[in-house]
């Protein structure tokens, strides 16, 4: 595994077709693999709207297959061309009336490596995610890739600590949250949360948004992706736009985990033993 990894995150505005959204969003990875990025993560639900905005049955046509599905097969022909470790978050059918909130993971071979699924599902205004997605039912899993251990997390799941804590244990060293959050009740957290979960669990956490006001709603999307290190400090000092598309790539020197787990050992001290009740209905 090497010793620093070049990572991007892309943010893209809502193109007006899955088609022309695929196209834009696999043009900004390209600019990350020209620029030497190894690793990759798309927002959530990268190829459409953010369509739980509304519930409307019509955007269940969105949903596909993984990994046979037209989108992830491009997606595997992609990360062989570029030779980049992708992270690809869509909307998954399992049969029908059975959808997921999802994310693939492809290693740099194009070799599919497994999926995540969202755990964690709201339903609040704007985000009417329980009419379209059931709750993730394959773990926490971390993904063997050519650059290393990473694991997924997404969106909404970024509140809940457990999740980010059984990826720590799991070793993940990478962990990606593509979302769709938008400016207003939750906008502070996007400054607070990732770099908590980074210095709590002792790896590096992308952060990816959508960006752009789209026309289901009135969600604005803010962008600002980032890397974030151990030590909460946000990789290269900036962010990602706040109103337009962005790649951000961003070297994550993994010779810091060690030094952080050797300063702050939190998982040694860690107290299994005494947690019983937290998982306690």
């Amino acid at each position: 595994m090497e010793d620093v990894i070049r990572a991007a995150v892309v943010q893209c505005a809502w193109t007006g077709s899955k088609d022309s959204m695929v196209e834009a969003s696999l043009s900004l990875a390209r600019k990350a693999a020209d620029q030497g990025a190894k690793v990759l993560c798309f927002q959530e639900l990268f190829y459409g709207p953010y369509f739980c905005q509304v519930q409307d049955s019509q955007f269940f046509e969105y949903a596909e297959t993984v990994p046979d599905g037209p989108t992830i097969s491009r997606m595997i022909s992609f990360a062989r061309e570029t030779g980049m470790v992708l992270v690809v978050p869509i909307f998954e059918i399992e049969q029908p009336g059975l959808y997921y909130n999802t994310a693939a993971v492809i290693d740099g071979d194009g070799s599919y490596l497994g999926k995540y699924r969202k755990h964690h599902i709201p339903q609040v205004e704007g985000f009417w995610e329980k009419y379209y997605f059931r709750p993730g039912n394959l773990g926490y899993p971390v993904f063997d890739t050519m650059v290393g251990p990473i694991g997924v997390y997404i969106c909404y799941d970024r509140h809940f600590p457990e999740g980010w804590r059984a990826l720590g244990l799991a070793g993940a060293r990478i962990v990606f949250n593509p979302s769709a959050t938008s400016r207003g009740l939750s906008a502070y957290l996007w400054d607070i949360e990732q770099p908590a979960a980074a210095v709590a669990n002792e790896y590096f956490v992308g952060a990816i948004n959508r960006v752009g006001v789209e026309s289901l709603g009135a969600n604005d999307f803010y962008g600002s992706s980032y890397f974030v290190d151990p030590r909460g400090q946000v990789v290269g000092g900036d962010r990602g736009s706040d109103t337009s598309d962005d790649v951000v790539v961003r070297d994550l020197d993994m010779g810091l985990l060690k030094q952080v787990r050797h300063t702050w050992a939190f998982y040694r001290d860690r107290r299994p033993d005494s947690y019983g009740g937290l998982c306690t209905p």
